[in-house]
């Protein structure tokens, strides 16, 4: 039974990763532009909620590590020829994972809104660092004269410059990165993390060393929002600032708060909506002037969604097997009372 179980679990990922596989070949390149920016946001939402959902640590500086690792991006390809993507990946993650590091160390010697609010100011830190500074090149950002390729000899397996090669990796970074969470939360680790989000004091007197698993958390939570940022500057051409900026930090957030605090399947989800009700309030075709104020709209919308389904959108799921199951109850309770009565 529990063999059974497991493989049931996978045959979903794997329906959902031939459908997304699929795609390109039916969908225009506007309609394939814009699932590969959900990918990469879902890789970004993933990536927090392993902070916020696994760990309890809300963090309003995210984006500095998806932007870091996008502007190393665009700082280590060559103006001549396509960069080495395995030398840029390595190096991006490296960076920010160094950043993370550094970032965590202190800000997760406080806690609650100090801990919100130190993430926020190194995140805002980095942002004017990139922003003032010849570094960054201002606030025009970057270009990528060519995006960064894979080759072996005279082959070339990855050309990011490729649209359905750059899809194609966007997809396997996706399901790579919700592979190794799901590992993670299966894990001693994650019931460790999971631990240390419903009482932390608790955990410490077990015996566990609550810092060092935050801070590991903290790590590869910067790592996987770089991979995000490498996607990214690579699908743009280019990056900018604002990469780096709280209003990206808070859109994320926005996301898994969406979607469902907690759940993988949620941060996916969460993106999915997020990015698909920001593309449609943002449209002058669809809503002509109305789409100039495409954050008053969204924002109203997410106040409706966060007060109607405060578990997110994947609580659905749940409250749809609740209706379910009184429905059935109910109609047994019915059956069994005529039976009695006859």
């Amino acid at each position: 039974m529990p063999q059974s179980r497991s493989t049931a679990g996978w045959i979903m990922p794997l329906l959902v990763a031939g459908a997304l596989a699929m795609l390109p070949m039916v969908l225009s390149s506007y309609l394939q532009d814009l699932a590969l920016k959900i990918m990469i946001y879902a890789i970004f939402a993933l990536s927090l909620q392993l902070l916020v959902g696994t760990t309890g640590l809300v963090s309003l500086g995210h984006a500095a590590f998806f932007g870091i690792a996008a502007y190393v991006t665009a700082l280590a390809s060559p103006d001549a020829e396509a960069g080495s993507l395995l030398f840029i990946v390595t190096l991006a993650l490296a960076v920010t994972g160094a950043y993370a590091l550094v970032v965590g160390a202190l800000s997760l010697r406080t806690k609650g809104v100090y801990f919100i609010m130190v993430t926020l100011a190194f995140a805002q830190m980095a942002y004017y660092v990139f922003h003032d500074t010849p570094l960054g090149r201002g606030s025009d950002g970057m270009y990528l004269a060519l995006r960064p390729a894979l080759s072996f000899g005279s082959v070339t397996l990855v050309d990011l410059d490729n649209g359905r090669h750059m899809y194609f990796f966007a997809l396997v970074a996706l399901f790579c990165t919700y592979g190794i969470l799901s590992l993670v939360q299966r894990s001693r680790f994650g019931h460790a993390l999971a631990g240390i989000r419903v009482n932390e004091q608790r955990m410490r007197a077990a015996g566990f060393e609550t810092y060092w698993y935050k801070l590991a958390a903290f790590v590869l939570a910067g790592m996987l929002a770089g991979v995000a940022g490498i996607l990214m500057a690579s699908k743009n051409g280019g990056v900018t600032p604002e990469m780096l900026s709280w209003h990206e930090s808070g859109a994320v957030l926005l996301m898994i708060i969406l979607g469902g605090i907690g759940s993988l399947r949620g941060a996916v989800i969460g993106a999915i909506a997020f990015v698909l009700l920001k593309e449609f309030y943002s449209s002058e075709a669809l809503l002509g002037s109305l789409a100039a104020r495409w954050q008053l709209t969204l924002g109203l919308t997410m106040i409706f969604f966060v007060a109607l389904l405060p578990n997110g959108l994947v609580g659905l799921m749940s409250l749809k097997r609740h209706i379910k199951h009184l429905v059935s109850g109910n109609t047994a309770a019915l059956s069994s009372g005529k039976g009695a009565g006859k």
